[in-house]
């Protein structure tokens, strides 16, 4: 039972926040039961679970979690509200914080089958547009994420809220652009580049082979590396005064193009989705 706002582990939760503390520990922070079951669902363990009962809308339906969590070896500490409220990241905690260790993969660990869909994001800055794109790729059931030169990490708390916890239900990668683009092509998945300097429509290019939809950095778009690589640039028809849309619109709406081809030839993401 932890009842100090100034108690040492708090402290200890909140360097978390810090990127270097992440990279250096290997660990990263989980808030919100629904981000938590999702990656309790997903396999992920966590190494410690605090929880404040008063926070909590539904306590019996959720001290089931802290229970599971408890037999599966994590460590469990009850905070008191003013506690909780001190380690929570965001507004309006719903009483669940969690520890939990982040991917280091790259893209040489990702598994992919042979008619893989891929969503590669190059050097995405904010974590809610990360976030975003998480949520619908799980949403279409595709194979891999890939962060090529990253600004921010997956570990990132903002990743894991706007996420949805879904960074853990995902297989996510992080990788140079220069290892992505070589991994691409040694997987032989073609790439699909998202990018305003062309002609060809999003919805002229066929997805249903192995393919990677890459979409670049919000300010700036792909780089020259990225988009010579492409085997297909295509753009979204736009019509109003801005030049761009939000980028992880962009991702969803090139995404589900390639998920309503490949539903049309019978390749659908649903047969490899991990069962909950």
């Amino acid at each position: 039972m932890i009842t100090s706002p100034a108690n040492p582990r708090l402290k200890a939760l909140s360097a978390l926040r810090r990127r270097r503390t992440r990279e250096t520990e290997g660990l990263t922070l989980i808030e919100g039961f629904e981000e938590l079951q999702l990656a309790w669902r997903s396999g992920v363990v966590p190494q410690a679970l605090y929880y404040c009962p008063s926070l909590m809308a539904d306590e019996a339906a959720r001290s089931s979690l802290v229970a599971e969590a408890a037999a599966a070896g994590a460590e469990i500490f009850e905070l008191s509200r003013a506690a909780f409220e001190r380690a929570a990241y965001r507004e309006g905690p719903d009483g669940f914080l969690a520890v939990v260790s982040t991917s280091t993969r790259g893209c040489a660990d990702l598994a992919v089958p042979a008619d893989a869909l891929v969503l590669v994001c190059e050097g995405v800055e904010k974590p809610g547009n990360l976030g975003a794109m998480l949520r619908t790729a799980d949403a279409a059931g595709v194979d891999a994420v890939v962060a090529a030169d990253p600004v921010t990490d997956w570990g990132n708390p903002n990743v894991v809220r706007s996420s949805k916890g879904t960074v853990f239900s995902v297989p996510v990668a992080t990788d140079t652009a220069q290892a992505t683009v070589r991994w691409l092509a040694q997987q032989g998945i073609a790439v699909v580049a998202a990018t305003p300097d062309t002609d060809l429509a999003h919805t002229d290019v066929d997805y249903t082979g192995p393919v990677a939809i890459v979409v670049g950095a919000e300010k700036h778009g792909l780089t020259s590396q990225m988009t010579a690589s492409a085997d297909h640039r295509v753009r979204i028809p736009m019509v109003g005064q801005a030049n761009s849309l939000n980028v992880s619109t962009s991702a969803a709406i090139v995404v589900y193009e390639a998920v309503r081809q490949r539903r049309t030839a019978g390749i659908t993401g649903e047969s490899r989705r991990r069962a909950p």
